[in-house]
């Protein structure tokens, strides 16, 4: 596949992430041409300096890993990283919320993606596929869509598993054509990451995404 690194967002989110490692991801993504590179709210303002002028998408989280925040709180997380700099939004949704059936999921998304897009920021929600079964990721995508966000990621790579391809694909059976899919969590392959895009993804969430470009271009 040609250009893949244009669907990676190259991610370093591990608890003991330190400033080389954001000094790293940034030359990689120059060096490789990844579309973004995903780092924790704390390293934005750092990540958004070393990548200066480069065409890199710079991507943090919020409500990160749980999801369980209060709204308030993530609404405040989502400003704050905006003003430090970052270009994506990467939202754990309340599934805490979902799972008892309230609405509450629906009102916290459509608020902090009117908060992105005033700012023409995007927003990508993380419904966490691993804890969801077929039919709940079918109302996870609906939800998302009718808040009016513009991806659905599957997962935080903190949970028992991660991207599953038979959801990537049950995902875009369910997800309007204007909403996109980030697959995320255990793609450590270029063939993995292959499967995923054919599968629908458009975006590729990884801590591997030099390898997976290395072994594109062996080809």
């Amino acid at each position: 596949m040609k250009n893949i690194e244009r669907y990676i967002e190259q991610t370093i989110l591990k608890p003991l992430t330190v400033d080389a490692d954001i000094e790293g991801l940034v030359q990689d993504a120059k060096k490789f041409g990844f579309v973004g590179i995903c780092v924790p709210p704390f390293w934005v303002k750092k990540a958004k300096r070393e990548i200066g002028d480069a065409p890199i998408q710079l991507v943090t989280v919020v409500g990160f890993p749980l999801g369980y925040n209060m709204t308030e709180t993530k609404v405040y997380e989502t400003e704050q990283a905006i003003k430090d700099g970052a270009d994506e939004i990467d939202v754990v949704w309340s599934i805490t919320a979902f799972k008892v059936g309230m609405n509450w999921p629906k009102i916290e998304l459509a608020r902090l993606a009117k908060l992105c897009h005033e700012h023409e920021r995007i927003l990508k929600v993380i419904i966490e596929t691993a804890y969801l079964n077929e039919e709940e990721i079918i109302q996870a995508c609906k939800i998302c869509a009718e808040a009016g966000v513009d991806y659905v990621k599957t997962s935080t790579g903190f949970a028992p598993e991660g991207a599953q391809e038979g959801h990537i694909k049950l995902m875009r059976e369910n997800l309007p054509s204007s909403v996109g899919i980030k697959a995320s969590g255990g793609i450590k392959t270029y063939e993995q990451a292959v499967r995923m895009i054919k599968a629908g993804a458009d975006r590729i969430g990884t801590s591997s995404g030099v390898q997976i470009v290395e072994a594109s271009r062996e080809g």
